[in-house]
């Protein structure tokens, strides 16, 4: 992808708290220092916001839709009360932040996904923002391959899903025998 990391991050970190199986302190903190988020110390009484927010991000992913990833993306940068900010936190070079450092957590998480999504649905396009198609999957994904023509969210699925394929194309149309 052509974009920047900062939105890159927002984009996939997004993916992740939709695809986070359980929605409890320890899990999104995990999930929040896996994706380097500064000072993600998740209390439980964070973790319902963390858990509408989710909700929220979900209307961004696979709708096909063009005016709909829109309207998601807009309602979430509404939500998020972005406020641009530029720092030098670690000795980095100046760079932008959607919200100052001080913010609590869940308004720093909220705009990072929001500034994120944005990135991506204006730079790259909404299918870049996907589900999976496998049966009995729906994983939200970011793709970020070259060619943006990602439909699983994961190798994984996608073999899954190209075995059943050539399985159903040579199965016999009868099981039955002469027995």
């Amino acid at each position: 992808m052509k974009q920047n990391d900062y939105g890159r991050l927002g984009a996939v970190l997004s993916a992740d708290l939709i695809n986070l199986p359980e929605m409890n302190a320890t899990s999104i903190q995990q999930l929040f220092e896996a994706h380097g988020i500064r000072h993600p110390e998740v209390a439980a009484a964070d973790v319902d916001g963390f858990r509408r927010w989710r909700d929220q991000l979900a209307r961004a992913f696979g709708s096909g839709d063009p005016a709909e990833q829109c309207s998601a993306v807009n309602d979430l940068l509404a939500a998020a009360t972005i406020r641009p900010w530029v720092t030098t936190h670690d000795g980095l070079q100046p760079h932008l932040h959607f919200v100052p450092d001080s913010a609590d957590l869940l308004s720093r998480v909220k705009a990072v996904t929001a500034g994120g999504l944005a990135f991506v649905l204006c730079w790259e396009g909404g299918a870049r923002l996907g589900r999976c198609l496998r049966s009995g999957c729906s994983r939200a994904y970011v793709d970020t391959s070259r060619n943006g023509q990602r439909r699983y969210c994961t190798a994984r699925c996608g073999n899954t899903e190209a075995v059943m394929r050539h399985r159903s194309r040579t199965r016999p149309a009868s099981l039955g025998g002469p027995f």
